[in-house]
């Protein structure tokens, strides 16, 4: 089990640096998972045309926290890579990029998709969508 990166970040995430970061010679396998903005939201009316992500202090340490708990719980040997995106965000930017290698292709799926759910439900990260018609929406904020 490893943990490349587990990040907050403040500017452009692309696929190309997480996967550099999991991938080595052991690896038979690299699933990918790319969060993008979307122009909607189904529980909303009205087009979106960006999102504000605002992020606990403490968020980066709770995203090291769940790589580092899925990565040890993988039934083999993973590498995982995740970073979030916070500020404003147009449609199409990444929001969260993860990556896993590992020998087979079924534990990197795996772990792939349970990283990006652990994110989803646990990190302190909430958005505000911001309509075509100046209004908005928090979404993630109890």
């Amino acid at each position: 089990m490893s943990v490349a990166f587990a990040r907050i970040a403040d500017a452009r995430i692309g696929l190309d640096s997480h996967v550099a970061a999991v991938s080595g010679p052991r690896d038979g396998a690299v699933a990918t998972f790319l969060g993008q903005v979307r122009d909607h939201d189904p529980s909303v009316a009205g087009e979106v045309t960006h999102l504000d992500y605002s992020a606990h202090p403490d968020a980066a340490s709770v995203l090291e926290r769940i790589a580092s708990e899925v990565s040890a719980a993988a039934p083999e040997d993973v590498t995982v890579a995740v970073s979030h995106r916070v500020g404003l965000l147009a449609v199409g930017d990444a929001a969260i990029v993860v990556a896993v290698a590992s020998a087979h292709r079924a534990a990197a799926f795996d772990v792939c998709r349970e990283l990006v759910e652990r994110v989803k439900a646990e990190a302190p990260i909430w958005k505000r969508e911001i309509l075509r018609d100046g209004t908005h929406t928090w979404v993630g904020i109890s």
